[in-house]
């Protein structure tokens, strides 16, 4: 392979990911998977004494067949592969890593991104996506052209999706959970996107019982019902319906929404509102603060709500801000005791499970949470609203004709900062992630432009909808002042 091409192999926040038949191929995946492996051993060999490497796949077009033909590369490395007997989430094969003691876990996903997008996600022994630093040096070792030969065998595969829903499923009362939602007259919808949770849920629950919990978009789907698998409201369209529709007489309904690898969550409420994670991390930290006896911080990214830093500094915990990616959250997090570690885009991170992000355990808590408090979601979120808001929330995508475009942008606004903001003076700005310029509690707005598209996330949040909306519009007109 030319040098050119494999220049383009370039990691982003979560992994390696590119257009399935054009970058995403056998050819530079096998580069990729030999680059990573041997990068696990160099960094990790000495530490956790194994060779076993997960290999896992999401429910996308070719990604089973991509992570079998991937198994001859990782044994032709010297490692002993072990390989998912059926799709499986992203944090299934990282708790296995992790639990059993792996070299690490390599998993084709493109987890959110639309249909014709596969990609590799490379996960640590510790039970997380291995850190910047070490998707450097695979991308270093890339250009150095190393080839190895494949040898081919027989191959283990092992059901690490039973075993990471077994240990779910020890860590609750499923059965308290159950009665206590009937008795609430609570009916939880799932929408697994057609990703890899699908059916996780009601296994967990171990039961066909529809007055409980009941799945939607669970079948195999290679085009993700025409819209990519992420967990927005936009996309929810069927699971909108469907909550719409079962709300009668006196029933509640609930909707819990799953990613296309299952590592990241949303809600919608009783009241049929989206909660993202700017919502759910502050309930999680208000539920389990009251009933965890300890003091250990919390971690949200650049893009986080002040919700999440009011409500932990209310328990006396430390907050973090730290660039958006949760790889950073998880670095944290295997370095000291953490609370619970989150990012806005739906990843959860709980400090007693483990250093990842984990729809399918957040979405337990959540339910533990509710039946425990005997109290709707909403019922909570309003209070948390009323003690710690009022928070009004949204985020913008703006795209660029070019990389070249985008940057243009980005040296105009760091050069062309001004003290107000339509009367609103400035307190501070924090360079973190982006420019993030904060003009009071639960008050900023943040340019925060993509490593690797031509793209610019713009994000608010504001005491006022009608400072929200203020806000977002300044910045839309700032930013086309460039070449002006």
């Amino acid at each position: 392979m030319t040098a050119d091409k494999l220049d383009k192999i370039k990691f982003g926040t979560d992994g390696w990911r590119g257009i399935i038949g054009f970058d995403f191929n056998l050819s530079n995946l096998s580069r990729v998977v030999v680059a990573a492996c041997q990068e696990l051993h160099y960094q990790y060999y000495k530490e956790v004494n194994s060779k076993k490497i997960i290999i896992g796949y999401d429910r996308r077009f070719m990604a089973c067949e991509f992570a079998k033909q991937i198994v001859p590369f990782v044994r032709g490395c010297g490692f002993e592969p072990i390989l998912s007997d059926g799709f499986v989430t992203t944090p299934s094969c990282s708790f296995y890593a992790k639990e059993v003691g792996c070299l690490g876990a390599l998993v084709i996903t493109a987890s959110h991104n639309p249909y014709n997008w596969l990609g590799l996600k490379i996960k640590s022994f510790n039970g997380c996506s291995v850190d910047e630093s070490f998707t450097s040096e695979v991308e270093k070792r890339l250009m150095l052209g190393n080839s190895i030969e494949k040898i081919d065998g027989l191959n283990q595969l092992v059901d690490i999706k039973k075993f990471h829903l077994d240990r779910i499923k020890s860590l609750f009362d499923i059965d308290f959970i159950s009665k206590r939602l009937k008795k609430m007259k609570l009916r939880i919808f799932v929408d697994s996107m057609h990703g890899s949770a699908a059916n996780c849920m009601a296994e967990i629950f171990a039961s066909n019982d529809l007055e409980v919990i009941s799945e939607i978009r669970k079948d195999a789907d290679p085009f993700f019902g025409g819209k990519p698998p992420e967990p927005l409201f936009n996309y929810a369209d069927d699971l909108k319906q469907t909550l719409m529709k079962n709300s009668i007489n006196e029933v509640k309904t609930l909707g819990i929404i799953f990613d296309g690898d299952g590592d990241r969550i949303a809600a919608i409420d009783e009241k049929g509102r989206y909660s993202s994670t700017q919502d759910l991390l502050p309930y999680f930290i208000s539920y389990l603060g009251e009933i965890k006896n300890n003091s250990y911080p919390v971690i949200k990214t650049v893009s986080g709500s002040d919700i999440i830093k009011n409500i932990s500094e209310s328990q006396n915990r430390d907050v973090f801000e730290l660039p958006v990616g949760f790889k950073y959250i998880a670095e944290k997090m295997i370095k000291e005791k953490i609370f619970i570690g989150g990012e806005e885009s739906g990843g959860v991170g709980f400090g007693d499970f483990m250093p990842e992000r984990d729809a399918l355990y957040a979405a337990m808590v959540l339910l533990n949470g509710i039946a425990e408090k005997s109290q709707y979601l909403y019922e909570t979120l309003d209070e948390i609203q009323e003690d710690f808001g009022p928070s009004f929330y949204k985020r913008i995508d703006i795209k660029f004709p070019n990389q070249s475009e985008k940057n243009n942008v980005k040296e105009f606004i760091i050069d062309n900062i001004p003290e107000n903001i339509n009367n609103h003076k400035l307190k501070s700005i924090s360079k973190i992630d982006g420019i993030k310029l904060r003009i009071d509690k639960n008050f900023w707005l943040l340019f925060r432009f993509s490593g690797t598209e031509p793209l610019l996330r713009l994000y608010c949040e504001a005491p006022k909808e009608s400072y929200l909306y203020e806000l977002l519009e300044w910045g839309q007109v700032f930013i086309n002042l460039v070449g002006k």
